[in-house]
């Protein structure tokens, strides 16, 4: 952030923090998206795709919401599922908002009422959010509703899709409501605060997650290398390398004859060059660090959970 950057705002002018939290797969992301309007987070139907607390921002005229996208609350199995829960716990302290997304096509659950009591000791405004409604019929949503309500005592409840936008204006109004009067605390340009190498390997990360399921998503890790920006050619080139955890999993992630690989290249540079507005030369590797999941160390050199 610039030093000469001016906090002062307008009289009336609203700001803070809302954290996004709820089960894997409730549609965090996909949410924070949708409000940015453009592709700022990964989504996948992977649990754990979300590993960073993430901070997205959102200025208007009249505010400026930071968002906290963290990873879907659940039980751990190993250090890196441990880390996720610590980083998505924290992101519920000190923060003026707490939005728990719960998915309207699935019925409420035991795994619901286990985040909604971590809700509940947070001493922010908490809102119901409601998500998917474009997945689920008037009924399931009136039922889901009346489950949800009884999960805490909410300040607001908003349904809403994020895949047809029903709803998020509503979202955010509702969450503007919510908010203190206060000063901006991020320059009007800022989108998030993560750095942009972070960025990019997520969005490898992504590809790797979408094309290969439940083969070996949760053994992966993305590394960005190098980044080098070439103004006379408008290019940037990215060295990045993909982790696993055995060498059977880095043949799946190559693909007979380095087809797999090359697939992810292409479709993770199509992102990429939308998202950094240049060409983009993807050169990707991969390498085997065993049980890298089982190693807190390890865990904080990709920068997952807490990070650095």
């Amino acid at each position: 952030m610039a030093s000469n950057f001016d906090f002062s705002s307008p009289e009336g002018f609203r700001s803070g923090f809302v954290t996004l939290v709820g089960r894997p797969n409730s549609g965090k992301s996909t949410l924070l998206n949708a409000i940015m309007g453009k592709k700022i987070a990964i989504t996948s139907n992977t649990a754990q795709t979300t590993r960073h607390r993430f901070r997205a921002v959102l200025t208007r005229p009249d505010f400026q919401m930071i968002m906290v996208d963290t990873p879907g609350l659940h039980k751990p199995h190993d250090a890196l599922g441990e880390e996720l829960n610590t980083s998505a716990l924290k992101a519920l302290e000190d923060v003026d908002v707490v939005a728990m997304l719960i998915d309207s096509s699935k019925p409420v659950g035991t795994g619901d009422e286990w985040v909604a009591e971590q809700v509940k000791r947070a001493r922010s405004k908490k809102v119901l959010v409601l998500s998917k409604t474009d997945l689920s019929t008037p009924e399931q949503v009136e039922s889901q509703l009346e489950a949800a309500r009884g999960l805490a005592d909410w300040d607001s409840v908003v349904t809403c899709s994020s895949q047809t936008l029903d709803g998020v204006d509503g979202f955010i109004d509702t969450v503007v409501a919510c908010l203190p009067e206060g000063p901006k605390w991020f320059p009007d340009d800022m989108e998030t605060d993560q750095p942009i190498e972070v960025v990019v390997a997520e969005f490898i990360r992504e590809k790797i997650l979408r094309t290969f399921k439940d083969e070996v998503p949760h053994a992966i890790g993305v590394r960005v290398e190098e980044m080098k920006y070439t103004r006379k050619t408008n290019l940037d080139s990215i060295r990045a390398i993909i982790y696993v955890e055995r060498d059977s999993q880095k043949g799946i992630i190559i693909g007979k004859h380095g087809a797999a690989i090359k697939q992810i290249g292409i479709e993770a540079r199509e992102d990429l060059q939308q998202l950094l507005g240049t060409r983009v030369y993807l050169d990707l590797n991969v390498k085997v660090k065993k049980n890298w999941r089982r190693d807190a160390t390890q865990i904080r050199r990709f920068g997952y959970g807490e990070g650095l």
